[in-house]
C-alpha cells in the first residue's frame, strides 16, 4: 500500500477540502467542509462518543430515506458551532445543489463539532454561517495541509496543540481511501515513551521517517496541563469505491478503530468521537475481499491522519505543539 500524490483526503478523485478559521478578539476556532463531487456521496456515520453535537447524522441510518450527502461539515464551537452549516446550505441552495422537493432543493449537510469554547479567550466567539461559508468558498481539490486550521484551530489533545490532519492510501485495485480527522481528544497520542502512538506504529514506509522515540529526559518531564473536561475527535474517511448506505457506515465504523489506535482512551464519556464515512461511487463496487481490503485501510489511514494532525500542529501559551515539548523526536538532517 503507498499513499495518494498528496497524501490527504483529496485524493480521492473530485473530492474538494475548505478550511477557514478566526484566531484573535476572543476567537480560537474554526470550520473545515468536505465537499463531495457531482450529485454528493453516498454516506454513513458511526457515533462513539458519550458527549457528541451532531446535526443530520439519523438521515444517514440506512433505514431512512436521503442517500446522498451535499457535504460534510466539521467545526469548532460545540454545539453552538452547528450553525456553520447554514452558510454551507445557503452556497449549495444557491447552486442548485440538494435534495429535489417541491419547488427546490434541501441541501443535505451532515456536521459534527468538537469542544473549543473559551480556548481564544472568550466564551461565545464561535463559527456561525459565514464561517461555514467562507469554508465552502476556500474548499479546493488540492487542499492537502494538516495543522491548526479549519476545525481543528483550537483544538486540544491531551494537553498538547491539537488540529486537523489527512492521509491517504491507494489499494492494489487502483481504490483509494483517505481521512481527515480533527484531533481535540481527552485521551493521550502518546505512547509511554513520548512517541506519537499512531505514527511510530502505523505509518507507511517513510512517511514518519523523520522521526524518532524522544530522549527519556523529555519524556520523563512531560506533565499534560490544562487538559480539558470536554474534548471530542471527528472526522470523515471516504473512498472512490461504490459502497451503499450501510457500508458506508461500516466504513466510518472501522475508522473507529483507528481513532482508538491512535488515541487512549478513546469514546470517552467527555468525548463526542463521530466519524462519516462517503463513497463517490466512480470506482467500481468491491468483492467481498476488496471490501475487506478498504475497512482495514480506513482504519489506517484515520490513525495515520491524527498523528499528521498532532504533528503539524501549532504550539501557543495554553497547548504547546508535541515538536516544543519533544524537540529530540525530530532527526536531525544528514
Amino acid at each position: 500500500m503507498k499513499p495518494g500524490p498528496r497524501n490527504a483526503l483529496t485524493d480521492v478523485p473530485g473530492v474538494r477540502v475548505g478550511h477557514a478559521q478566526r484566531i484573535g478578539n476572543g476567537y480560537r476556532t474554526g470550520t473545515t467542509v468536505i465537499l463531495p463531487p457531482g450529485d454528493g456521496a453516498v454516506a454513513g456515520v458511526d457515533v462513539r462518543g458519550a458527549a457528541p453535537g451532531t446535526r443530520e447524522t439519523e438521515l444517514l441510518d440506512p433505514r431512512n430515506l436521503v442517500e446522498r450527502v451535499h457535504a460534510v461539515v466539521l467545526t469548532g464551537g460545540s454545539a453552538y458551532g452547528l450553525s456553520a452549516a447554514c452558510g454551507v446550505m445557503d452556497r449549495l441552495a444557491e447552486a442548485g445543489k440538494g435534495f429535489p422537493v417541491e419547488g427546490g432543493v434541501v441541501p443535505i449537510v451532515p456536521s459534527a463539532v468538537i469542544y473549543d469554547l473559551g480556548r481564544g479567550g472568550a466564551f461565545r466567539a464561535t463559527p456561525a454561517a459565514e464561517l461555514g461559508a467562507a469554508a465552502f468558498d476556500a474548499a479546493t481539490g488540492e487542499e492537502a495541509r494538516s495543522g491548526s486550521l479549519g476545525a481543528g484551530t483550537g483544538a486540544v489533545a491531551g494537553g498538547l496543540a491539537g488540529g486537523t490532519g489527512t492521509a491517504s492510501a491507494v489499494l492494489d485495485t487502483g481504490a483509494t481511501v483517505a481521512a481527515l480527522a480533527v484531533v481535540n481528544a481527552a485521551g493521550s497520542v502518546l505512547d509511554p515513551a513520548g512517541a506519537v502512538l499512531a505514527g511510530t506504529r502505523y505509518g507507511l514506509p517513510g512517511e514518519f521517517g523523520h522521526l524518532r522515540p524522544p530522549s527519556a529526559r523529555e519524556a520523563a518531564a512531560w506533565q499534560p496541563a490544562n487538559v480539558t473536561s470536554f474534548n471530542t475527535t471527528i472526522g470523515v474517511v471516504a473512498t472512490d469505491v461504490t459502497l451503499s448506505k450501510a457500508q458506508c457506515g461500516k466504513l466510518a465504523g472501522v475508522a473507529h478503530d483507528g481513532l482508538a489506535r491512535a488515541i487512549r482512551p478513546a469514546h470517552t464519556m467527555v468525548d463526542g468521537d463521530t466519524v462519516f464515512g462517503l463513497s463517490t461511487g466512480t470506482h467500481p463496487a468491491p468483492t467481498s475481499g476488496e471490501l475487506q481490503e478498504v475497512l482495514a485501510a480506513a482504519a489506517d489511514v484515520f490513525s495515520r491522519a491524527v498523528a499528521h494532525a498532532m504533528l503539524a500542529a501549532t504550539g501557543r501559551p495554553d497547548a504547546p505543539a508535541y515538536l516544543d515539548v519533544f524537540p529530540s523526536a525530530l532527526r536531525a538532517h544528514p
